[in-house]
């Protein structure tokens, strides 16, 4: 059997109460009781995920350093979640600038990109993704480029509530 899909992701965090504040209260992720017994740790559900759990945070404290990843060593650079509408990905650019942790805003061509930043600095991506009927070859070639993401054209485009990824990573009906 294949490899479906990512399920979740687990990050080493300073301070495990700043990281769970940030997703629960900028990205609106939910706490799901399950912590092992002798860690300081925390496991979120990202809302509408049917996933167990989305999101492990295990705390090493608040004197570890920065992540060196693609600085000075490997390691991942960031995560990305799909929203289903260009107006939830309207709604999280929001809640991202206010709480001072948008970094960026990329037009990939087929996907549509935020960018944010979490307490430790540690990089993540909101993604909405064009629904495989309304691609078009335009689409396509402009994959090879990042451009700069003009949310509110590309919800004159494709609408604020069309549900994206149909057809590419969510199945079409039928």
């Amino acid at each position: 059997m294949p490899i479906t899909r990512l399920n979740h992701a687990v990050l080493f965090v300073a301070d495990v109460d700043r990281s769970v504040a940030f997703y629960r209260d900028v990205l609106g992720f939910t706490v799901v009781p399950m912590t092992p017994e002798g860690f300081k740790a925390a496991f979120l559900q990202a809302p509408g995920s049917t996933n167990d759990h989305d999101l492990g945070l295990f705390e090493i404290g608040t004197s570890a350093g920065p992540s060196q990843a693609g600085r000075q060593t490997v390691g991942l650079y960031h995560l990305a979640w799909e929203v289903d509408t260009l107006g939830e990905m309207a709604r999280l650019h929001d809640r991202l600038t206010d709480a001072g942790a948008l970094a960026g805003a990329s037009d990939h061509g087929t996907t549509k990109s935020l960018y944010g930043r979490d307490p430790d600095g540690l990089e993540f991506e909101i993604a909405w993704i064009v629904p495989a009927t309304l691609v078009t070859d335009e689409d396509r070639a402009a994959r090879k480029r990042i451009g700069r993401l003009d949310l509110p054209a590309e919800q004159a485009r494709y609408g604020t509530d069309t549900v994206g990824g149909i057809g590419v990573s969510v199945p079409s009906a039928g």
